[in-house]
């Protein structure tokens, strides 16, 4: 009897643990696709950005036209986690549901932007460039910040650091690759700050 009970016991925290594990641990359904310096192999590159690993993650900071890591596999329907750490001049952003691998664009995909000094700011960090504009005015330069946006149908919702900044119900764009960018800043196409991915997670739904 005294097993029987202990069991259940040990079985109850066991579910309450479960319960408050994050939903993007391992094993939870998320794909790791970079994960500190490693991932690179999980995209292909795009452009002409100095990608490298270095200090922990994947890093850009140097580039004639700018580029891109592409994703290998397509997405559709998903929830996306990404870690980044932006300088403040930093021109980049994550493009998704791109119709063409080979040219991406932010009217091929829909990007999240990370740009805090984008000449019009209706669509700059935590935008939805062209489609959504900023709802609450947020900065990246020169910290770690978390990107948690949910795509589902035509309905896309982002959040960085806790906070929703976009929503939008578009129809345009409905599977595709990610697009994680190193972009230069206008209006002299002057190489923009550097950006660093720490950590990109997806999970399908």
């Amino acid at each position: 009897m005294k097993r029987t009970l202990l069991a259940g016991l040990a079985l109850g925290f066991t579910i309450i643990g479960c319960s408050q594990m994050p939903s993007w641990v391992p094993g939870s359904g998320w794909t790791t696709l970079i994960d500190g310096d490693k991932g690179m192999e999980n995209f292909d590159r795009v452009g002409d950005a100095n990608w490298r690993a270095e200090g922990g993650a994947i890093v850009a900071d140097k580039a004639a036209k700018g580029g891109f890591l592409v994703s290998k596999n397509s997405y559709k329907d998903f929830d996306l986690r990404v870690e980044f750490w932006a300088d403040n001049n930093t021109n980049s952003g994550i493009f998704m549901r791109c119709a063409d691998r080979k040219t991406i664009t932010d009217k091929s995909c829909y990007e999240a932007n990370i740009f805090d000094q984008r000449p019009d700011q209706t669509y700059a960090t935590g935008g939805i460039v062209h489609f959504a504009k900023v709802l609450a005015p947020a900065k990246a330069g020169g910290k770690w910040n978390t990107y948690e946006i949910t795509a589902r149908g035509s309905k896309v919702t982002v959040t960085l650091n806790g906070t929703k900044t976009a929503e939008m119900d578009h129809s345009q764009f409905a599977s595709g690759p990610l697009a994680l960018q190193f972009g230069n800043l206008p209006p002299k196409g002057d190489p923009g700050g550097s950006i660093k991915w720490r950590k990109v997670q997806i999970r399908a739904l």
